[in-house]
C-alpha cells in the first residue's frame, strides 16, 4: 500500500504547483515592479489577483493595489508577444526577464538581442509589429 501512495505523494507534489503555475501571468513576475524597480521582480504566491483569466502575482499588496486599479496600464503591450517577432511576422511570447519600458507600456521580449533592436528603432519596429498584431486579431 505505501508503495502505491509514495509515488504519487511525490507527484503531486510536483504536478499540483506547475498546474497551478500555468495560469500566471508573466510567469508569476510582478508586473508592477517593471516600472517601480526596473526589474522583473518575481511575484509572492499568496499577493495575487485574477484578470483576464490569468492569476496576476505581485511583490507588495502595494503593487496589487496598484494593478488592480488600473490592470492595462501593467499588462504587458501586444499580449506579452515580442514586438520584434511581430515586426519579423512571426508570433513568439516574450521572455518576462527581458523587457522594455517604452512610454507607459512594457513590451517583453525573445532575448537581449531583440530588446537591443528595438531600442534600435522603437518607432519602426512598433509600427510593424502593430500592422502584424492587427493583421493576427482578424
Amino acid at each position: 500500500m505505501t508503495r502505491f501512495f509514495a509515488p504519487l505523494l511525490i507527484w503531486l507534489t510536483l504536478a499540483v504547483p506547475a498546474a497551478f503555475a500555468q495560469d500566471w501571468a508573466l510567469n508569476g513576475f510582478d508586473p508592477v515592479s517593471y516600472f517601480t524597480s526596473n526589474r522583473a521582480v518575481p511575484g509572492e504566491p499568496d499577493i495575487a489577483t485574477r484578470w483576464r483569466g490569468k492569476s496576476w502575482h505581485f511583490s507588495s499588496e502595494e503593487n496589487r493595489l496598484k494593478f488592480e486599479s488600473n490592470p492595462r496600464a501593467y499588462a504587458p503591450g501586444f499580449g506579452g508577444f515580442c514586438p520584434v517577432s511581430l515586426a519579423e511576422g512571426k508570433r513568439i511570447p516574450g521572455d518576462p526577464r527581458q523587457f522594455v519600458v517604452i512610454g507607459q507600456r512594457i513590451y517583453l521580449l525573445r532575448s537581449g538581442s531583440a530588446a537591443r533592436q528595438l531600442m534600435a528603432d522603437p518607432r519602426g519596429i512598433l509600427t510593424s509589429a502593430r500592422r502584424t498584431w492587427m493583421k493576427m486579431a482578424k
